[in-house]
């Protein structure tokens, strides 16, 4: 896929697919059904193999199935997006080739954590990988994960690197809307990846939110998407009001554990985080249980509640 000519647009709600395990053997029946629930629920993409997919966690093997897996299901539908990031240049880049190789649409880059590299260090880390790959790029900034945060004057330059076209931030922080916006070209998105200000973030003039509660509410979180993106504010502060208390209780602990518990709820996919992740406490267990309650699935996919239906979910 040259990045030149890329046919899709990225953005709206796009879903950071959990990756299902069985007694810690990757599960690809259950990814398989899980992605296509994604897709029946009209989410605007998938991105695979992030921290919330357990991506750290994954052999060679594992990561090269579960990327194939969404390509194959996807069928063009949606963009597939596949998180390459590493603390390691060199490593970024033999996986963002694989990406490539594979057939994906886009690569999902987080800032080289652990290291702690300067500003000047995380522009070279990016022009390297540029340089190496045809897909487009979309810079992840997690300072939380990281330990280093991008300056203004980074992000500048990172948008005159050809194939850098996005950054998703997942700060909470809605006034870098502001801030990033006058110092980037039209063509470039802003991103975010917090639930919890997913809809403050569009309304705010974001482009789409790489979620962690998608995988349990898609159709309801990209609903709320779209109804924002259409100016429809009343009908997505709905839904936000509505899911704000599953957004709060999947940020108790780390949330592939979390994301998964609730999934095992409501999907019954297993449970099962690898570690150093452990399953959630009792505590966060009920505050998942009481958050995922009103949300009764039926055969299709769809949230069965007579409000869902009166907002057209």
């Amino acid at each position: 896929m040259n990045r030149t000519t890329f046919p899709r647009r990225i953005g709206g709600a796009m879903t950071a697919l959990v990756t299902p395990f069985r007694d810690g053997v990757f599960d690809s029946v259950d990814m398989m059904a899980h992605i296509e629930w994604q897709l029946l629920s009209g989410v605007d993409g998938l991105l695979v193999c992030s921290v919330a997919g357990e991506g750290p966690t994954l052999t060679e093997a594992e990561r090269i199935r579960a990327i194939e897996i969404c390509i194959e299901l996807s069928e063009d539908r949606v963009p597939v997006i596949v998180a390459t990031g590493t603390n390691d240049t060199a490593t970024t880049i033999e996986e963002t080739v694989q990406a490539q190789r594979l057939g994906a649409d886009a690569v999902f880059v987080t800032l080289p954590y652990y290291s702690k590299p300067t500003q000047k260090g995380v522009l070279h880390h990016f022009e390297q990988l540029a340089a190496l790959t045809e897909l487009p790029i979309i810079v992840h900034n997690q300072p939380s994960h990281t330990a280093i945060d991008l300056a203004p004057a980074t992000v500048a330059h990172l948008a005159e690197i050809p194939g850098i076209v996005g950054i998703a931030d997942g700060t909470g922080d809605i006034s870098r809307i502001d801030l990033w916006r006058s110092l980037l070209p039209e063509r470039f998105g802003l991103y975010t990846s917090s639930d919890v200000n997913a809809l403050a973030f569009t309304v705010a003039g974001g482009n789409g939110c790489f979620s962690n509660a998608a995988n349990i509410v898609p159709r309801l979180f990209q609903s709320m998407q779209h109804s924002a993106a259409c100016g429809h504010l009343s009908a997505a502060r709905s839904i936000d009001e509505r899911l704000q208390p599953l957004f709060q209780a999947l940020s108790r602990e780390s949330e592939p554990a979390t994301v998964k518990h609730a999934l095992s709820l409501v999907r019954h996919i297993g449970a099962d985080v690898r570690l150093p992740l452990v399953d959630v406490t009792n505590e966060t267990a009920a505050a998942i249980q009481a958050a995922v309650t009103p949300f009764q699935l039926d055969g299709s996919g769809r949230f069965a509640s007579r409000k869902t239906f009166r907002l057209g979910l």
